[in-house]
């Protein structure tokens, strides 16, 4: 194999993703392994190093032109640093990207992954041709990434971007952040389903409790989005606010960056493909920007594998 390669890396909470991605950004293969986040920092080390090891194992190429890494925040980019992350315990001020260094001696790269996830529809996927590009991904939290002129926004010291925890709502729900109404804590998975519990007390015979077995507490964002397919009076309101509450907050990133196209990611953005025509026409005379038509709002290219092929993205752009 003559093509160069790079090593595309996800770390979350409990798992580790690795897969050799080529310059087409396509995912050649991948492995899954376990995070053990609760143990010191050598074991998490260990977890992301046998991954790539294993990634390694399954190419006959001897040109790896880099190694990329998706790690949860807070980090900082410049050095390669995690800093304090909730759910990776492990590592506090660890130097990830110098100590994978030292056993691949390559370039390392270290972003997070809705950053890393927008600088790969910029380079392979729904951004391609587009400079100036605003990526979300909705799932069960909401984050996003920025590109100006091709390249990560990280703004001073790396945290830019947390568009999820944009508040739209002083008087909403508490988010986990600590703030009052954030995008996140309304129109994430979690957050659909929080609403669509609340309604359920006043209409319990929706579908939205038949599908959860009789139990409010079971009521998930995929069970409203099924109860929605069926016809369900209550999961078409909860899906309506929904798209209102998105249409508000992009309305706030056209008014804000003015991008030349926004893209969805994430694993409600299936869910909401039949919506972003409609979440689109609600900016017109709602904004003030006097061209939001002329703003595309479309689906990301990578689903499931926008981690891999987002750390891969991070090298290609160094």
């Amino acid at each position: 194999m003559s093509e160069r390669l790079t090593v595309g890396v996800d770390i979350g909470g409990t798992k580790v993703a690795a897969g050799l991605v080529n310059e087409k950004g396509e995912i050649l293969n991948k492995v899954r392994k376990p995070m053990v986040a609760s143990a010191d920092a050598q074991t998490g080390l260990d977890a992301v190093l046998t991954a790539i090891h294993e990634v390694l194992q399954e190419s006959s190429s001897d040109s790896i032109r880099g190694i990329g890494i998706c790690s949860p925040g807070p980090l900082d980019p410049k050095r390669g640093v995690v800093i304090n992350p909730p759910n990776l315990p492990c590592w506090r001020d660890f130097e990830l990207a110098e100590e994978v260094r030292k056993v691949y001696s390559v370039p390392v790269k270290v972003d997070n992954d809705a950053n890393a996830a927008a600088l790969a529809e910029v380079l392979w996927g729904a951004g391609q041709g587009y400079g100036n590009v605003f990526y979300a991904t909705i799932g069960t939290g909401i984050g996003s990434g920025i590109i100006l002129d091709g390249k990560i926004f990280h703004g001073r010291t790396g945290a830019a971007a947390e568009a999820g925890h944009m508040g739209i709502d002083y008087n909403g729900p508490l988010c986990p952040c600590g703030k009052r109404g954030c995008i996140e804590v309304l129109a994430s998975g979690p957050g659909i389903a929080r609403r669509a519990r609340q309604k359920i007390t006043s209409h319990p015979e929706s579908a939205l409790l038949t599908l959860a077995g009789g139990n409010v507490e079971a009521v998930t964002g995929h069970i409203v989005n099924q109860a929605y397919a069926a016809g369900d009076p209550i999961a078409r309101e909860v899906m309506e606010e929904t798209i209102d509450l998105l249409a508000y907050w992009l309305g706030n990133i056209v008014d804000l960056l003015e991008p030349e196209v926004i893209v969805i990611g994430g694993g409600v953005s299936t869910t909401l493909a039949p919506w972003l025509e409609e979440m689109r026409s609600r900016w017109v005379g709602k904004v003030v920007n006097p061209w939001p038509d002329q703003v595309p709002l479309v689906l990301a290219h990578y689903g499931e594998e926008a981690g891999i092929a987002g750390a891969a993205a991070l090298c290609e752009a160094a």
